[in-house]
């Protein structure tokens, strides 16, 4: 598959995506758990099926430290075993944060107390930042069929 447009080669896209990639690597280094991030930004492009941020996340993850059993649950969290209180509140505002269309309600006030017992105003400002900005990205390299399976990790740090 090739991709529809090469972001990287577009002037405009350029300079958009400089600024852009900026608020990701800010994030980053916000006091939200390395590990927290990258299985909502995995389970976040699930949802979307966005393949080429499943492959980035993945292998930033494993290439992190993550263990390859809690990568292969992140699609069932809720019945997996490997994951903290902390990190299964993350995953379940990143699910109704992402599917704000289909749920009509967005995040509901049960999920954000919840989260909230685990994460504290800056963390949960962090995540909500991780969830929108992966909605985005996703919807990016989707529209433009961006292809999937050539990441290495650090590719873009």
């Amino acid at each position: 598959m090739d991709a529809r447009l090469n972001f990287f080669a577009d002037p405009t896209a350029g300079k958009v995506l400089k600024h852009f990639l900026s608020t990701g690597r800010i994030v980053k280094d916000s006091p939200l758990p390395a590990a927290t991030q990258e299985l909502v930004a995995l389970r976040v492009s699930q949802i979307n099926g966005c393949a080429v941020c499943i492959d980035m996340h993945t292998k930033e993850a494993a290439a992190a430290g993550e263990a390859p059993v809690r990568l292969n649950l992140v699609a069932a969290w809720r019945e997996a075993t490997v994951f903290t209180e902390a990190e299964r509140a993350a995953l379940e505002l990143a699910e109704e944060g992402t599917r704000v269309a289909d749920a009509g309600t967005g995040v509901t006030d049960e999920v954000w107390a919840y989260a909230g017992k685990h994460y504290d105003e800056e963390q949960l400002t962090a995540l909500v930042i991780v969830v929108s900005f992966m909605n985005a990205v996703n919807r990016l390299n989707i529209i433009s069929r961006q292809p999937a399976g050539d990441y290495e990790p650090g590719q873009f740090h």
